[in-house]
């Protein structure tokens, strides 16, 4: 493994290109545990560059990176880097009222649509897994809520895992197992017509996911669960004796509380 030191010394074109870029900035401005200060870099208007804040540092490596690949020649899906994974703590969601995480899609988008609108930022906050893609094909952004206790790991601790394809819709493809957000996700691709109308573009589509105890379905009331009787996010534990359910619930982002701007829209979206 080479080390390069610094990131913010690191120049995307003088280093080798490479096809997928891997970051987690530091959590502690979006951490809960602490003062979540956010995202804010200088490049960016900010008074100052805060330690979660080096994300930016990243987004800029990248367009560094794929700016030297096209000026040499590689365009589309052969400019590198075509992937981006992202990893942090899903304070992420709350920090700042959900504009820091809206600003990580955004800037993220930007990548390969610099005029992208706008990400309306729900009402309840932002689902623990969701995928925005573009209308034409061109790129799209999931994000998923793991557990690290389900990946050999002797804790309970929950991470945000967003994958970026600059080149195509694979990134939902890649997050989720098979092609499953809520059963398949094949609707987040298609061009809904008038959804896209009423977003001027906005490409969102997110899910919440509930689990149900299995000692808790087809009971009498009285029989009751054991706690509260269900978790989102996180599925029970198989066993031979009980089946939990799982239940996915489609967000509708289009009564945000932010809108999407009006503009070049990149080929538009379509929400679901």
């Amino acid at each position: 493994m080479k080390h390069y030191g610094d990131i913010t010394k690191i120049h995307g074109a003088a280093v080798e290109p490479v096809n997928v870029i891997i970051g987690g900035s530091p959590c502690q401005d979006l951490s809960v545990a602490g003062k979540q200060k956010g995202i804010k870099h200088t490049d960016n208007g900010d008074d100052e560059t805060t330690r979660s804040g080096l994300f930016m540092e990243q987004l800029r490596i990248i367009k560094e990176m794929r700016r030297n690949d096209i000026e040499h020649g590689r365009t589309g899906i052969y400019t590198r880097p075509r992937f981006m994974v992202w990893e942090n703590v899903p304070g992420a969601f709350s920090s700042n009222k959900g504009a820091d995480f809206g600003a990580v899609l955004e800037e993220t988008i930007k990548i390969v649509c610099e005029k992208a609108p706008a990400v309306p930022i729900p009402k309840r906050g932002w689902p623990n897994a969701g995928c925005l893609t573009d209308m034409a094909g061109k790129w799209s952004v999931a994000w998923r809520v793991f557990d690290a206790q389900f990946w050999g790991v002797p804790q309970r601790r929950k991470r945000i895992a967003l994958v970026s394809d600059f080149g195509g819709l694979a990134a939902p493809e890649i997050l989720f197992e098979r092609e499953s957000v809520c059963g398949d996700i094949e609707p987040c691709r298609s061009a809904g017509k008038d959804t896209a109308a009423e977003t001027a573009g906005g490409v969102v589509a997110a899910v919440r996911a509930f689990c149900f105890q299995g000692n808790g379905i087809d009971r009498a009331e009285t029989a009751g669960c054991n706690g509260k009787g269900w978790t989102e996010g996180v599925s029970y534990t198989l066993n031979t004796v009980d089946r939990p359910a799982v239940a996915v619930i489609p967000i509708d982002l289009r009564n945000a509380t932010r809108n999407t701007a009006s503009g070049d829209t990149c080929g538009g979206g379509s929400v679901k």
